[in-house]
């Protein structure tokens, strides 16, 4: 490695959202570009509940990836109150599907047939345990009457030590965490908890959403908080603990729902993940830890093979497009408009 390349085991993405019809053919290859295996979440409308449904999406998905690329869509269900033990058994037989995920009901965009309360999934979460299958969190309490950059904090306290007290041997992946007590609660689990870290909560926090201005395209769920999370985070992401790991919950949505009187969440990193951890490592000295963050920590975790191939970036500003088309919508990226240091060369 030199100053101006960096060569990587291929990445692996374990949150990602991909949306579905006409969009996959945006997504697909803005994943696809940079990333072996991506974990695709199951809220779609109506939202993915068996194995089936996930094996048909991941065909829709597959048929969006582009002539010669091995991207490998990983599936998963969406936890809702009625899901069955016997759907469990079935995910766990089946290679393509690797974890459940858990919304609280109207946490997040599609989370409106999310779990009301853990105590009714609890025979399904024990079967997760007996048979080792992941259970993916989006850690928010959904009271109106918890200030929104509380929730994340308020889940770990009412509803996340609860569930560990009582399942202790779930393996839990805590998504997307954006707060200093999500690090330390998760740093003080054992190794069957877990946690993934996006680029845009590392990138950037909530002056940025609201200072002189409200920005709907850094809208997001869990909202971005104040730069001492940020600073929280950075410090886990590049400390080399391996129940740290890349997941960067890209989530497009069409510029007509963002940019209005009530955007939806997410942010889409896609078209410049990989390059923007890239960024934040080397702004922390940490150049040497992004491989192990990006490549290996997931697939140890999910016990899966390391990828055999390589990736490489070079120092080379380029700017990111201001849009592309999504649908019969556009989407717009993450730094839209604006330059990034490193660029993925060609394979």
């Amino acid at each position: 490695m030199t100053s101006d390349l960096l060569s990587l085991t291929k990445p692996d993405d374990w949150h990602l959202h991909l949306r579905d019809g006409e969009a996959l053919r945006t997504t697909v290859p803005h994943t696809a570009r940079a990333f072996s295996r991506a974990i695709v979440m199951p809220n779609l409308q109506p939202p993915v509940t068996t194995v089936a449904e996930a094996l048909a999406y991941r065909e829709r998905i597959l048929s969006c990836v582009p002539p010669a690329n091995k991207f490998q869509p990983l599936m998963t269900l969406y936890l809702t109150d009625t899901l069955s033990r016997d759907e469990i058994d079935k995910a766990s037989a089946v290679d393509a599907v690797v974890a459940v995920k858990y919304y609280p009901a109207g946490a997040t965009t599609n989370a409106e047939n999310g779990v009301t309360d853990i105590s009714r999934v609890y025979p399904v979460l024990e079967r997760m345990a007996e048979l080792g299958l992941p259970l993916l969190v989006h850690g928010e309490v959904t009271d109106d009457r918890v200030d929104i950059f509380d929730r994340e904090q308020q889940f770990i306290d009412s509803v996340l030590t609860k569930l560990l007290s009582r399942y202790p041997t779930l393996r839990l992946v805590f998504e997307h965490i954006t707060t200093s007590h999500a690090v330390e609660f998760v740093l003080h689990q054992p190794d069957n908890v877990a946690a993934t870290i996006t680029v845009h909560h590392l990138l950037y926090n909530r002056n940025d959403l609201l200072a002189g201005g409200v920005r709907p395209h850094f809208y997001c769920l869990p909202v971005l908080k104040r730069d001492s999370h940020q600073r929280a985070l950075a410090k886990a992401a590049v400390s080399g603990n391996p129940k740290f790991f890349l997941g960067t919950d890209s989530a497009p949505h069409g510029r007509t729902t963002k940019e209005t009187d009530c955007g939806c969440a997410g942010i889409y990193s896609a078209p410049a993940a990989i390059e923007l951890y890239a960024e934040v490592f080397e702004s922390h000295g940490a150049l040497d830890k992004l491989e192990g963050f990006a490549s290996f920590h997931g697939a140890d975790y999910y016990g899966l093979p390391r990828n055999s191939s390589k990736i490489t970036l070079r120092r080379n500003g380029w700017q990111m497009p201001a849009e592309f088309g999504f649908a019969d919508d556009v989407v717009i990226p993450i730094r839209a408009g604006n330059s990034i240091v490193w660029q993925l060369e060609k394979l």
